[in-house]
């Protein structure tokens, strides 16, 4: 009993001094909400152990937050809320930011960035072989699917979020981080915020510094701090 112990603290230490050297080379983007009902959260920005802008109000989903599908798995309690398609909720977890995404022509980004053209769709359909897929619209539409050139500005400029790589079935797609409705708006399970603080971030991003999204209650707070514990904020 007593070497099995020894065995899981050490694996724990080890977990720890790894993440605290990756931490040392990465981007990190955090998003607190104060519980799984909020709206509206505060939006932190991380890189070499440093916060490098003052913090964003933003907007999350209409009916709060669910634990998602990410880059790395929180450990989850019986009575949490799970990010299922179609929930309005935002996605909590470790999440890959994977590119950038606009309707202007050949933005120049330290991330790949992706044209949102007319015939340029996210595809919701659990059913698609393309769920959850960023992708030109083919012959055969898919049931559901959203078109990434909007007739608003909401998509004028956004950040694509690697939620659910894994395309299970009616756990969530099409996750980005945009341009808000309005100031106080809520999302179908984005994270929004202004013109100007989404171009900032985007300037900021850097493909090289492997770019993440942590996006959490405070009640993930002290686990996500025994990740990385240079979070300072």
């Amino acid at each position: 009993m007593v070497i099995v112990t020894y065995f899981m603290v050490k694996s724990f230490l080890i977990i720890i001094i790894c993440h605290m050297f990756v931490f040392a080379g990465e981007q990190i983007i955090l998003v607190l909400g104060n519980d799984y009902n909020s709206t509206k959260a505060k939006l932190y920005c991380f890189e070499d152990r440093a916060q490098v802008f003052e913090p964003i109000k933003v907007n999350v989903g209409k009916n709060g937050f669910g634990l998602g599908l990410g880059k790395n798995s929180l450990f989850a309690k019986d009575d949490e809320p799970i990010k299922h398609e179609g929930d309005k909720k935002a996605p909590i977890g470790i999440f890959t930011l994977d590119a950038i995404f606009g309707y202007k022509k050949d933005l120049k980004f330290k991330m790949p960035y992706i044209q949102a053209k007319k015939d340029l769709i996210c595809v919701d359909d659990s059913d698609s072989k393309f769920y959850n897929k960023i992708i030109q619209e083919p012959k055969i539409k898919p049931k559901s699917f959203e078109e990434m050139r909007r007739d608003d500005a909401q998509y004028e400029l956004g950040i694509v979020v690697g939620h659910n790589k894994e395309q299970i079935k009616k756990r969530g797609s099409c996750i980005f981080m945009h341009v808000q409705k309005s100031k106080d708006a809520p999302t179908a399970g984005c994270t929004s915020m202004t013109l100007e603080e989404i171009e900032k971030i985007a300037s900021w991003l850097d493909e090289s510094k492997n770019p993440i999204l942590i996006q959490i209650t405070k009640f993930q707070l002290e686990e996500v701090l025994r990740l990385y514990p240079s979070l300072k904020f």
